[in-house]
């Protein structure tokens, strides 16, 4: 079953339970969907821009949360968290940072990579093996750990 369907099934449900947060992170996701299929020139959306289009409205909610944090909008954070745990649900599951770290070491093993320069190399590699697996910013952390 594809995402939206998938998506117009969990509406469903959540409009029967009464769920408002669940309500409004699928109403999210599928115009996300809508959008991107009505693009001008855009042809049938893969499965991987699927889930690079749910991973990008789940960085936002966590993006919008960390700054209503930060300015002391516990309030409006709580919100954009609930919304980014149902969101992510669509996602596959994610790695442990152990298993990110072994296919970081393979790309550089692989690549010959010996320092920061190498960095780019090194990221897309892994980036495009972990796609949807693992957040950009963990598999960062961990390349720059290993090549530094």
């Amino acid at each position: 079953m594809g995402l939206q369907q998938e998506v117009m099934e969990q509406m469903k449900i959540a409009m029967k339970a009464k769920d408002s947060v669940a309500l409004e992170s699928l109403r999210a996701i599928k115009s996300a969907l809508l959008l991107a299929n009505t693009e001008s020139g855009a042809s049938e959306l893969t499965e991987a821009d699927e889930i690079k289009l749910v991973q990008k409205l789940v960085k936002q909610r966590k993006d919008s949360a960390a700054i209503f944090t930060e300015q002391g909008r516990a309030d409006l954070a709580e919100p954009e968290l609930a919304q980014a745990v149902v969101i992510e649900k669509f996602l596959p599951e994610q790695l442990t940072e152990e298993e990110i770290k072994k296919v970081v070491i393979m790309a550089i093993d692989s690549t010959g990579a010996s320092g920061m320069k190498d960095m780019g190399k090194v990221m897309g590699i892994v980036s495009k093996e972990l796609a949807g697996q693992a957040d950009g910013k963990t598999i960062s952390t961990i390349v720059k750990n290993k090549l530094s």
